[in-house]
């Protein structure tokens, strides 16, 4: 039975997809016509793979976000509801929803191609919050018009947020200074400020808790004056679509269950790191079992 929306552990609000992803023995070059060794298909997005996660890890989660009444939406909404995810906030609409393709080599290295359409972000009135007082909250800025007042009514209840920073652009540069939790890529990093230090620095400055996540290689995080790194926990990659989300939504799962700062960058690593060893993201998605198992190992 899906939970009502006043025992939500984890809302998160943002994107949310479908993705088709092939398996290719590499990623095709200017007018090669090429066959794949494997396909999926699958329910995707940030904030959607995100709330998935914290359902897996045993929380009663939630999102917020658009999809389409296509089949790919059909699809997905099936989906998220056979998780266990509360679906009461989805907007369906006209608009198509957003297809992601998803080429994944067999080191696994992607490339993604996003379709959106006409598909637009929601306005800031499309989804009401009375009610909804979850312990934590997940952005990944791509519905930044309903994303930004509920930021303000978040921190005015003392409900902690989270950013979930994949790239610069408006949602994300207008959510980084209103969120407890700025967490971000490499990527994001580097757009922001050319390098990690600098970027560091001035995320430090919009925010009290920053996290840079550097794949492989672990993260760097920054409370307030003190900052540290964390490595990667040692897993056989196959594919890295999701390990982000994955990470993201069991940091906010950590959020909410009031773990330790160094046990939260832990057990969301331990989410990422599982991600990448299988095909897909949403399929990739750790069950609690699993990631216990792994969390519970040394670094």
């Amino acid at each position: 039975m899906t939970a009502r929306l006043t025992e939500i552990d984890v809302l998160c609000v943002g994107h949310a997809s479908y993705d088709l992803i092939y398996s290719v023995p590499h990623h095709p070059g200017e007018d090669e016509k090429m066959a794949a060794d494997g396909f999926i298909h699958c329910g995707g997005g940030p904030a959607a793979n995100a709330a998935v996660m914290a359902a897996k890890l045993g929380l009663q989660s939630a999102f917020a976000g658009y999809l389409g009444h296509d089949l790919y939406g059909e699809f997905h909404h099936k989906e998220l509801a056979g998780h266990g995810v509360n679906v009461s906030k989805v907007i369906r609409g006209s608009s198509p929803t957003p297809l992601s393709t998803v080429l994944v080599k067999p080191d696994g290295k992607r490339a993604l191609i996003n379709y959106k359409g006409g598909t637009k972000a929601l306005p800031g009135n499309a989804i009401h919050f009375s009610g909804i007082e979850p312990k934590a909250i997940l952005f990944d800025g791509h519905e930044p018009y309903i994303s930004k007042p509920l930021a303000g009514i978040a921190k005015s209840k003392g409900i902690p947020t989270v950013l979930d920073a994949g790239s610069v652009h408006e949602g994300t540069l207008a959510l980084m200074g209103l969120v407890d939790y700025l967490v971000c890529s490499e990527k994001f990093a580097l757009q922001l400020a050319g390098d990690l230090k600098n970027a560091l620095q001035q995320m430090a400055k919009q925010s009290p808790n920053v996290v840079v996540t550097l794949g492989e290689r672990g993260l760097i995080w920054q409370q307030d004056t003190i900052s540290g790194a964390l490595p990667a926990y040692k897993v056989e990659t196959l594919d890295t679509t999701g390990a982000g989300d994955a990470f993201h939504g069991a940091f906010t799962a950590a959020v909410a269950l009031g773990l330790s700062w160094h046990d939260t960058l832990r057990y969301a690593s331990a989410a990422g790191s599982l991600c990448c060893t299988k095909l897909g993201a949403r399929l990739g998605l750790p069950s609690s079992v699993e990631h216990l198992k792994l969390y519970e190992q040394a670094l």
